[in-house]
């Protein structure tokens, strides 16, 4: 028969065991089986985190998403990243992201609006479930229903920026080569622009300040034609180019503004069967475009191109994950980083960047 003592000291020894067991468990910030824990002992496992975009088939986020993959790759069993298209449609990005949330293995969200009029509609889907989301690249004109959720930020572009680079990437041309760019030498820069989407705030923002920032150096400018494409294709463009050169004579058209790279090529192209932009510097229509797409900096290269407005894909990327982790880790998206707030305080500004041949 055991005594009383013996028993004592054998509780004790069992909840001695129990206690180092814990301390170990705290000190190699795991469980029993090795596994990492947080303080709310939910295991951590690589975090699943669905990308909800507008259109893969758009140039810039395509290269936003293989950067995206690149970071996974590069941080493996950390961040597992999955990819949807909205295919443009609002409904189908509430029914992509509701189906995410709903079997409750995402923990972040990273979305492109479809819808930019009615940003709340999204953000309050993720606030419903408590995960974190970051808005990307399509700016919505609102941003109260970004700061109604402490969870939500957005992360794009300088609106301004892009149409005033672009602008100065003209106002140098002329400068420079006013002979060759005035060709009815009436000493006004006659102009084609091609917008993006006419809801777009980027588009229409790069439109205006393009210009603006032609006028602004004391050229005269005049609008020989405003068109409206969808971004995402080059077809568009290039169909209605070359309407316009059957149109127009020689002489009208001097420069062509286009608000991103597809619809520059898609111009190029026409251009290019009607025998200019191939090389033949009395014979090539400057054309400027925006987002810094590889196809983009080739014909640049070339000379068949004025030169583009680098969108920088890899950062903004970069940015999302950073912050979107931050979030996911209980943290503010902006510690441990070097990104700002712009005065709306829940908005990132990702710069551009000139690319011209030299």
């Amino acid at each position: 028969m055991k005594t009383r003592s013996e028993s004592d000291m054998r509780r004790m020894g069992r909840k001695l065991t129990i206690i180092i067991s814990i301390i170990i468990v705290f000190m190699t910030g795991g469980n029993a089986l090795g596994e990492t824990i947080n303080t709310n002992d939910t295991i951590i496992k690589p975090v699943k985190v669905a990308v909800v975009v507008y259109d893969t088939t758009g140039a810039y986020i395509s290269q936003v998403i293989n950067n995206l993959k690149d970071i996974q790759n590069k941080n493996e069993g950390k961040v597992e990243f999955e990819f949807y298209s909205s295919n443009k449609d609002q409904s189908v990005q509430n029914e992509i992201i509701d189906t995410k949330l709903q079997n409750k293995e995402v923990k972040l969200l990273i979305v492109e609006l479809v819808d930019l009029n009615n940003p709340q509609e999204v953000i309050d889907r993720a606030k419903e479930y408590n995960v974190p989301i970051i808005l990307i690249s399509r700016e919505a004109s609102n941003k109260d229903s970004i700061k109604s959720y402490g969870k939500s930020i957005f992360i794009g572009t300088d609106l301004e920026q892009a149409g005033v680079l672009e602008g100065e990437f003209l106002v140098d041309k002329w400068n420079k080569n006013k002979y060759l760019i005035d060709k009815n030498k009436d000493n006004i820069m006659q102009y084609i622009i091609f917008n993006g989407p006419s809801d777009n705030l980027e588009a229409i923002a790069r439109a205006k300040y393009s210009v603006l920032t032609i006028n602004d150096a004391g050229i005269e400018t005049k609008n020989i034609a405003s068109i409206f494409c969808d971004w995402s294709t080059k077809d568009e463009a290039k169909k209605r180019m070359a309407a316009l050169l059957l149109q127009c004579s020689n002489n009208n058209i001097e420069v062509i503004i286009a608000t991103n790279d597809n619809m520059a090529i898609g111009a190029i192209e026409a251009l290019q069967a009607m025998g200019y932009n191939n090389g033949d510097k009395e014979k090539t229509i400057p054309v400027v475009g925006v987002d810094g797409i590889p196809e983009v900096i080739e014909l640049i290269k070339k000379g068949f191109m004025a030169g583009t407005v680098i969108q920088d894909a890899q950062a903004m990327a970069e940015a999302a994950y950073i912050t979107g982790m931050n979030l996911v880790e209980g943290k503010k998206p902006l510690e441990g980083t070097n990104y700002k707030f712009d005065e709306i305080g829940a908005t990132i500004r990702i710069p551009y960047k000139r690319y011209a041949a030299n």
